[in-house]
């Protein structure tokens, strides 16, 4: 197995601003919680709604002003919710107008690197998500979290977790519905 090497601290403010620059470089702005990404671009003021080009797909977008190349154009890394991703357009105080489009992400546990493939990547790794509340989470994911947080405190405290604690109550229950057998050998795997 190869040494994996750590960056120095010159190694890793150079990969910050060279990204910094690539984003800068961009046509748009961009930002992303973990479960949507949102994108602000800047068009001329005296455009309409209808003047734009605007394809949101599962896992495209193409997004410009009709009868010129496309502004932004390409795959997505990942899927998107397309009936719940939308866009707006909007005057800006400098005269200009502003395109803001919503993209709902399928994967709600998933950090994108870029807007489109052919995009310049972000790391990643350097994100430090907001805390959020057990409330903010949608049911499944919430129920998922509560039993992962029950599960950890119950292996901390040396007592079984919720599906050690499922096996052991479904070999009792066997144990009252056939008396006649012997179980003073079984044993928990």
């Amino acid at each position: 197995m190869a040494d994996v090497k750590e960056p120095t601290p010159q190694e890793e403010a150079t990969a910050k601003a060279k990204e910094a620059e690539e984003q800068a470089a961009l046509p748009y702005k961009w930002t992303q919680t973990i479960g949507d990404l949102d994108i602000t671009l800047e068009v001329p003021g005296n455009l309409k709604g209808r003047d734009l080009k605007v394809e949101i797909k599962k896992k495209s977008l193409v997004l410009g002003i009709k009868g010129q190349e496309p502004i932004i154009s390409g795959d997505f890394p990942h899927e998107i919710h397309v009936d719940d991703s939308t866009w707006t357009l909007t005057s800006s105080p400098s005269g200009t107008k502003t395109l803001e489009l919503h993209l709902d992400k399928i994967n709600k546990m998933e950090w994108w690197a870029h807007v489109i493939t052919s995009a310049p990547k972000i790391d990643i790794t350097k994100i430090t998500p907001e805390n959020s509340k057990l409330g903010d989470l949608d049911g499944e994911t919430r129920g998922m979290v509560e039993k992962m947080m029950y599960d950890q405190r119950q292996k901390e405290m040396g007592q079984p977790t919720s599906d050690e604690q499922k096996k052991v109550d479904m070999l009792e229950n066997f144990k009252k519905q056939h008396p006649e057998m012997d179980f003073s050998k079984a044993k928990m795997n």
